[in-house]
């Protein structure tokens, strides 16, 4: 795959690392603030609720509440917070519920 200036991206590697199931509330908390965090956003730049995207007209469809987003995205929200997740693990650093 070819891109702008040979541009290859190299994320960190953490397939090795699997969350414990203690995480899993975090990360849900996380996909729902990366969401609204997107859509906070959005709102500020003008763009409102529409049936399809249209960036003409500053619509998108999945400026509703993270719990009415189709499963589709919010797999995408929750891949983005695991893989943070993961890499926080993978960098040595522990997460402790205060």
């Amino acid at each position: 795959m070819k891109t702008k200036d040979n541009y290859m991206p190299h994320p960190i590697d953490t397939s090795d690392v699997e969350l414990p199931e203690s995480l899993k509330p975090l990360l849900e908390m996380m996909a729902k603030n990366v969401h609204e965090l997107w859509a906070e956003e959005r709102l500020r730049q003008g763009w409102s609720y529409g049936e399809k995207r249209n960036d003409e007209l500053k619509q998108h469809p999945c400026l509703v509440a993270y719990e009415e987003l189709p499963e589709e995205e919010k797999v995408y929200d929750r891949r983005s917070s695991e893989e943070t997740l993961k890499v926080i693990l993978k960098s040595g650093f522990k997460i402790v519920k205060a």
